[in-house]
C-alpha cells in the first residue's frame, strides 16, 4: 500500500491554527508536481491545489468545523482531491475549468451564434456557491442540491428547471472543449427535468386577451410591439425571430404573405433550415416598413433588450396573470392551431418541434373538446333509420 504524504503543520487543525496568517498559501508536496496548498486566514483557512504553474481553491479547510467531504474538507480529504483534480489535467498545463469560467464560456459562443445571452445571464445569477466549483469533480449531489436549492429560495420547479437546461448546456460546451471533463452523466442524471414542471409554464390565452397584448406591446415602442406581434402570430420562439433577415419575409403575394422561419438549431442539428409559416397582410405590412432602408442580409428585427422584463409591467396594468410571460404567446399559438382541427404533425412543423412534445404538453387539448366534436360527427342517426331494412353483407374485407 502507498504511503500517505504527511505534513506536521497542515494535517490536523492544531497546528494549522499555530501558522501565521498570510496571503502565500502554505504547500505541501503530496504527488511529483502537485502540491496541497493551505491559506491561513483571519477565518477558516482555505485548500487548493498547485500544479503546473495553476493554483485552484477547492474547498474550507476543517478549522472550526467538521469536515464534510465536500465544501469543508480535512487535510487527508483535500489531499486525495487535490491529487484528483491535479490529474484530470495530466499532459495539459491548462488550469481546469470552473462552473462560472464554463457560464462564460457559453455566453461567449451565444454571442457567436447570435444568439441571447439572457440564458448565460440567468444561470449566473443564481450559481451561488456552485460557481467555484470544477467542472471536472462535480457530482449528482451538489447539482441536485444546488437545483433544489433554488426552489427552496422561492422558485417555481419550472423556472428552476429552465435556468437548469442552460447550466446543462454550459456543461456540455466545456466538456466538448476539454476532453478531460468526463463526468457528463452527473449532470444530465442530476438536472433531469422535474415532473410537471413543463405544464406550470403552459399559460394558454383566449385569442381576444392575445390581441390585447400585442397592442399593448406597441404603447412600450414600435420595436418592442413588432416582436411581440410576430412571436404572437408565428408561435416562434425569441431566437428564431431574431435570426430573421430581410430576405426571409416573402410578401410578393400580398394577400398570402409569410415569413422563412429559421429553425431553431435545438438538439444536434445545427443546419440553417427554414420553414415558411404563413402571416396576416397587415404584419408583413408592418415588416416591410421595418425592413425600409436595409439590405437583403440584414437583420429584420432588431434584439430587443429584457424582453420578458418588458413584458410585466404590460401584463400588470392589463391585469392579467403574473406568470403570463412572452412565451405564452407561443403555447397559445399550439393551442389554438390545434383546437382548429390543425393535424398535430403539422402544428409540430409550424413551431419547430416534435409530435411527441406536442401531444406530452398539449395532449388535453388534443383530446378534450376537439376530439369529442370530431367524433359526434360519426355517430350513426339511427333514430331516422328504418326500422326493417335488407342487411347488405360485405363483399370483401377492407384492410
Amino acid at each position: 500500500m502507498a504511503r500517505r504524504t504527511r505534513s506536521a503543520s497542515l494535517e490536523n487543525r492544531t497546528n494549522r491554527l499555530k501558522l501565521a496568517t498570510r496571503k502565500k498559501p502554505y504547500t505541501a508536496l503530496i504527488a511529483p508536481g502537485i502540491f496541497l496548498a493551505y491559506r491561513r486566514n483571519g477565518g477558516p483557512g482555505t485548500w487548493s491545489v498547485k500544479c503546473n504553474g495553476w493554483l485552484k481553491r477547492f474547498a474550507l479547510a476543517d478549522d472550526h468545523e467538521d469536515a464534510n467531504g465536500n465544501s469543508v474538507m480535512s487535510y487527508w480529504e483535500a489531499l486525495e482531491h487535490a491529487k484528483k483534480l491535479a490529474r484530470a489535467g495530466e499532459g495539459n498545463s491548462e488550469q481546469p475549468i470552473s462552473v462560472a469560467e464554463a457560464i462564460d464560456g457559453y455566453e461567449a459562443d451565444l454571442e457567436t451564434r447570435d444568439s441571447s445571452k439572457y440564458n448565460a445571464t440567468l444561470v449566473r445569477r443564481h450559481l451561488g456557491a456552485l460557481a467555484n466549483k470544477t467542472v471536472t469533480l462535480l457530482t449528482e449531489r451538489e447539482l441536485r442540491d444546488w437545483r433544489a436549492g433554488l426552489i427552496k429560495k422561492g422558485l417555481k420547479p419550472s423556472s428552476a428547471d429552465r435556468i437548469a437546461r442552460s447550466l446543462k448546456a454550459a456543461l456540455a460546451l466545456a466538456a466538448s472543449n476539454d476532453k478531460r471533463i468526463i463526468n457528463a452523466a452527473n449532470w444530465k442524471n442530476a438536472l433531469k427535468k422535474l415532473p410537471d414542471s413543463e405544464n406550470a409554464r403552459n399559460v394558454i390565452l383566449r385569442e381576444q386577451t392575445v390581441l390585447t397584448l400585442v397592442r399593448a406591446s406597441y404603447e412600450v415602442s414600435h420595436d418592442y410591439g413588432i416582436m411581440i406581434d410576430v412571436l404572437a402570430e408565428t408561435g416562434a420562439r425569441e431566437s428564431q425571430v431574431l435570426r430573421l433577415h430581410v430576405e426571409d419575409l416573402q410578401d410578393s403575394n400580398a394577400a398570402a404573405p409569410g415569413l422563412m422561419m429559421p429553425r431553431s438549431r435545438k438538439g444536434k442539428s445545427r443546419k440553417a433550415e427554414h420553414r415558411r409559416l404563413p402571416i396576416s397582410p397587415r404584419l408583413a405590412t408592418l415588416l416591410r416598413q421595418q425592413a425600409k432602408g436595409k439590405a437583403e442580409h440584414d437583420r429584420l428585427i432588431d434584439r430587443i433588450p429584457k424582453l420578458s422584463g418588458r413584458f410585466r409591467p404590460v401584463v400588470k396594468r392589463l391585469g392579467l396573470r403574473s406568470e403570463i410571460t412572452p412565451y405564452a404567446l407561443r403555447h397559445s399559438s399550439i393551442v389554438r392551431q390545434l383546437l382548429n382541427g390543425l393535424p398535430t404533425r403539422v402544428v409540430a412543423g409550424n413551431h419547430d418541434t416534435s409530435v411527441i412534445m406536442i401531444e406530452r404538453n398539449y395532449s388535453r387539448f388534443i383530446i378534450g373538446d376537439m376530439t369529442e366534436e370530431i367524433t359526434r360527427k360519426t355517430l350513426p342517426d339511427l333514430g331516422s333509420a328504418p326500422r326493417s331494412s335488407p342487411v347488405l353483407p360485405f363483399e370483401r374485407l377492407v384492410s
